[in-house]
């Protein structure tokens, strides 16, 4: 076992070795610009290009006309949000979206109010998943939009995207969503899960960063988007530029992976995760997970520690890469929006660890994860006046703090 250990696949994950083979010729030999249609060396990248979004359409149950490549996930939430809020403003301005949303909608949404866009963000309940009830009470006739991530990024938990997408549709709404913690993941099929427009990105199944897709439904409906970058046409139209062959044949091939060894990574990697609960649930009191763990993707594990600092935590177990549940943003340590919208009170907010196996991660590194973070956290915790006082059954929330 070699450290550090990587358990922060969430955030990216290592390209397979696999994966680089492919990519390689792309750099050198087989040069061309995909644009290229009068020689050999354009004619090549083609072909890598074409096989590429046939591998990525079958893994989600697409058509390969209806990939769109982008330069990430970032981009294709931007092209989807502002493409259809452009393309179909004469139907309505209102788009709906959740609270718990990765930045990239957040932030686009945010960017669209600006612009005269009306933007509903529904909560979440307590165990992370949207009330369908509320998404159709917030549907009007003015609604184009409806954005939902598959997954979720910090705490795993899957939305019922299929009943989302049949009630968009049940109203003419059009159904987004972000699936790029999902897809590579759990099974994801455009079409029985309704889904209309879909993000994903390459880097976060295997495959290089920097390429992305986004899959735009050709028929019933036929969803059209305004293109948000100008300058030659490529991609039907919706996404000029050069493409990235190399990145491009990458991400096919990741693709045609996961679609192979899924279900049986899947399977282990849920057994490498319910190992690493039991561990810290077993030797550790007053641990909470965040999120139902009823439908939540295989390899995620976010669990709040109580009377731990989660930053104090991460340098305690330095040698293991994990993210925290606090941002570090302009030296402020802000909790976690995500945990935040689940009803986490601040200080569970900031004691939480997201752990993100992945298909690299052994048993044995499991192991000393879970007898790393347990001896960490039962040395914080006998720093603690907080932790002694709660074992002794004093209410906490009852203490009158006095400041000197």
């Amino acid at each position: 076992m070699k450290l550090p250990i990587y358990m922060d696949n969430h955030a990216t994950t290592p390209v397979d070795p696999r994966v680089f083979e492919v990519m390689k010729p792309y750099f050198t030999e087989h040069f061309g610009n995909a644009a290229s249609r009068n020689h050999s060396f354009g004619w090549e990248a083609e072909e890598a290009v074409e096989k590429a979004r046939k591998q990525i359409a079958e893994l989600i149950g697409a058509a390969a006309k209806e990939i769109v490549f982008t330069s990430g996930a970032t981009e294709s939430n931007n092209l989807a949000l502002k493409g259809a809020a452009e393309m179909y403003a004469e139907k309505g301005n209102h788009i709906i979206t959740v609270a718990t949303e990765h930045k990239a909608i957040l932030d686009t949404c945010k960017h669209l109010e600006k612009h005269g866009i009306r933007v509903t963000y529904l909560p979440v309940k307590q165990d992370g998943l949207v009330d369908l009830d509320m998404l159709r009470d917030a549907i009007t006739d003015k609604t184009i939009l409806i954005s939902v991530m598959y997954a979720n990024n910090e705490i795993g938990v899957i939305q019922p995207v299929t009943e989302i997408g049949k009630i968009a549709h049940e109203r003419g709404v059009l159904f987004h969503s972000d699936a790029v913690q999902a897809v590579g993941k759990v099974p994801v099929n455009v079409l029985k899960d309704n889904i209309d427009i879909m993000s994903l990105t390459a880097h976060k199944l295997y495959g290089p960063k920097g390429v992305g897709a986004l899959y735009v439904r050709r028929k019933s409906p036929r969803v059209q988007l305004a293109a948000q970058m100008d300058g030659g046409g490529h991609e039907r139209g919706m996404r000029s530029g050069t493409l990235n062959v190399p990145g491009i044949a990458g991400f096919g091939e990741a693709c045609e992976i996961a679609r192979r060894e899924m279900p049986e990574e899947s399977a282990r990697l849920r057994a490498l995760r319910d190992k690493l609960r039991a561990k810290l649930e077993s030797e550790l009191d007053q641990v909470y997970i965040n999120g139902t763990m009823e439908s939540r993707l295989p390899h995620n594990l976010n669990i709040s520690f109580a009377y731990v600092e989660g930053e104090s935590l991460l340098m305690g177990i330095n040698d293991v890469a994990v993210s925290s549940g606090s941002a570090c943003t302009s030296a402020t340590l802000e909790p976690s929006y995500v945990l935040k919208a689940l009803g986490a009170g601040d200080d569970l907010a900031h004691s939480s660890i997201r752990f993100g196996l992945g298909r690299f991660n052994t048993e044995e590194e499991v192991d000393y994860v879970g007898d790393k973070v347990v001896d960490v956290v039962k040395k914080l915790r006998e720093l603690s006046p907080l932790y002694e006082m709660a074992k002794e059954g004093i209410d906490l929330t009852k203490v009158a703090w006095t400041a000197h």
